[in-house]
């Protein structure tokens, strides 16, 4: 029972691998007001009967798509609508969802407490059955957020009032979708695949909530719509694991994207009593000390940097159409993935990269966080972990990377490597199947793949930091007082940020602008082929797929459009890899 009204803003079902029939939409207009004095509790705007302002959601009120676009810090902003419970969900229950707000959250129905969140990147649910009465209900909610405070993963928000050099406009309150959800009493909770293609198999964890008693889920896989495999398991205690046996084994690769379709059913007695749609992608990801493989071939990642920002809904793309567009502009432009930079991307962007081919890396909005203590363990663990369980099912993610550039704190303090070393170890401890970046560019702790970020703009003494490594020499290594290479596959995850605006010279980028374009593409070349041609290196990341505010070192304009003929650097990038002989 989705809406179906043309006029909600981004009004697609927002969790693709876990899709059922009965839910509302409730982007659109809501009542908004700005509370820079955190007093709203003490004014009772949970209970208020209106709000001063209002604003479109999903978008944040930074961004013009808003109807706001105030850019200036904002401790609290507080949201409300009405919205209708339809008589026929009072048998079951309804969840209310909210992909992402930033940063602490609170939620009423009714003007009754319905539950709190803490983290800006990751989903959360609230169970409202009690809350609400057939017909028209209210929600509120009150979203604090101070990037500035170093108790909170920040990513690219700018700590500063304007945005300035790699750090652009902030965002705060909601920037994902609102949602209503019908379930039944008892429902399919959770789902965890962990696919097995040697043993023509996928392993699936299941989680049930509601009424403790035995249930029965059935699991049903399609491929291209004839059925390839069937099996049923008892649920106790609210969860059921079992194996799917397929008779058709069909290999998820880059740019080859072969899905199955999975349809599980949870039955009491010969009653079914909830039904979720899903998918999910059969391969492998594993490495030794020199490559990477998916399903047990080599393949060079040709990877480029994704900021996940848009010049009129900062962090939330206007349209779903949007998302897919960042993926196949990138691979316009002969790039096989991307790094995820410094934010969770939304569901929806993964779902395109899973039915795209597109190798992705999950990484986290780590900067603005304090890490030089256990504190920083205490905040940053809660929220990656939910981030994990919530992208775990996609076949594009093939690694993770949960911090980026751990820079020293105030005066000189150093990152707790402890926090490192616990979040890797906990990481690996809930996915054993994808390698994991304990931090990429540096500090390295404990990791399975050795990163560095390089800058280095003139060629020849960007060759010479690689040219050892070619005939088994030392291995090139930012910051050698601080990280240590062990024999881990190599990537360099940040080169490139070549400066250049072809309009004017304003603007902020790495290195000497160019003097013309031929001098870019030249730059380019050679940097991408020092990289390409080295038998010890098994990845590379380019700094940056678009530009981004003052970052003018993107392939594309922040618009999208791309500088160059993206045939050229797509001739550049798509040369065979040395690893790949």
């Amino acid at each position: 029972m989705a809406s179906e009204s043309s006029a909600i803003p981004r009004p697609e079902y927002p969790r693709p691998q876990m899709v059922r029939d009965r839910w509302v939409n409730l982007n659109g207009r809501w009542e908004f007001e700005i509370d820079h004095g955190k007093s709203g509790r003490a004014r009772q705007l949970h209970q208020a009967r209106s709000l001063k302002d209002s604003i479109v959601v999903p978008f944040c009120p930074e961004s013009k798509l808003s109807g706001i676009a105030n850019r200036d810090f904002m401790a609290a902003v507080w949201y409300r609508r009405e919205f209708i419970v339809p008589d026929d969900w009072m048998s079951g229950r309804i969840i209310l969802h909210f992909g992402a707000v930033d940063y602490e959250t609170e939620v009423w129905i009714n003007g009754v407490p319905a539950g709190t969140h803490r983290g800006g990147y990751t989903p959360f649910a609230l169970d409202i059955t009690s809350l609400v009465t057939p017909g028209t209900n209210v929600v509120t909610v009150v979203a604090e957020d101070d990037v500035r405070t170093g108790l909170q993963p920040g990513g690219k928000q700018s700590p500063a009032y304007d945005s300035h050099g790699c750090v652009y406009t902030r965002t705060t309150g909601i920037w994902q979708t609102v949602w209503l959800e019908s379930v039944p009493r008892t429902y399919i909770s959770s789902l965890k695949y962990i696919p097995d293609p040697d043993n023509s198999s996928l392993h699936v964890e299941a989680r049930v909530a509601g009424d403790p008693a035995k249930y029965r889920i059935e699991a049903v896989a399609l491929y291209q719509g004839r059925e390839v495999g069937r099996c049923s398991a008892a649920s106790q205690t609210n969860h059921a694991n079992f194996s799917l046996n397929l008779s058709e084994v069909h290999l998820w690769e880059p740019g080859n994207a072969r899905l199955y379709d999975l349809e599980l059913r949870l039955w009491t007695g010969d009653k079914c009593i909830d039904t979720v749609k899903s998918y999910f992608g059969l391969r492998t990801v594993s490495w030794d000390d020199t490559k990477i493989y998916i399903n047990g071939k080599p393949v060079f990642q040709r990877l480029v940097l994704d900021q996940g920002f848009y010049p009129d809904g900062i962090y939330t793309a206007p349209t779903d159409a949007d998302l897919k567009r960042d993926i196949e502009i990138s691979m316009a432009m002969g790039f096989n993935g991307a790094r995820l930079h410094e934010k969770l991307f939304e569901p929806r962007f993964l779902y395109y990269a899973d039915k795209m081919g597109y190798l992705v890396w999950g990484e986290y909005a780590n900067w603005g966080l304090d890490i030089t203590t256990p504190m920083g363990l205490e905040r940053f663990l809660p929220e990656w972990l939910e981030a994990v369980r919530r992208d775990f099912n996609h076949p594009a993610i093939i690694g993770w990377c949960p911090f980026n550039e751990t820079w020293n704190g105030k005066q000189g303090a150093r990152q707790d490597d402890e926090v490192l070393r616990i979040v890797y170890r906990t990481t690996k401890m809930l996915d054993p199947t994808r390698p994991v970046i304990d931090t990429s560019g540096h500090f390295h702790v404990e990791t399975d793949i050795f990163d560095v970020h390089d800058y280095e703009q003139d060629v020849e003494k960007f060759a010479g930091h690689y040219e050892p490594m070619r005939s088994g020499g030392d291995v090139y290594v930012t910051f050698p007082d601080r990280q240590k290479y062990e024999g881990q596959p190599y990537f360099v995850s940040e080169y490139g940020g070549i400066w250049w605006n072809p309009v004017d010279e304003s603007g902020w980028g790495y290195g000497t602008r160019p003097a013309s374009e031929e001098e870019f593409i030249d730059r380019y070349r050679k940097l991408t082929e020092i990289l390409l041609q080295n038998p010890r290196i098994c990845a590379f990341c380019y700094t940056q797929l678009y530009d981004v505010e003052q970052e003018v070192n993107g392939l594309y304009t922040y618009d999208r459009k791309p500088k160059f003929d993206p045939e050229i650097i797509r001739t550049i990038n798509s040369q065979k890899a040395a690893i790949e002989d």
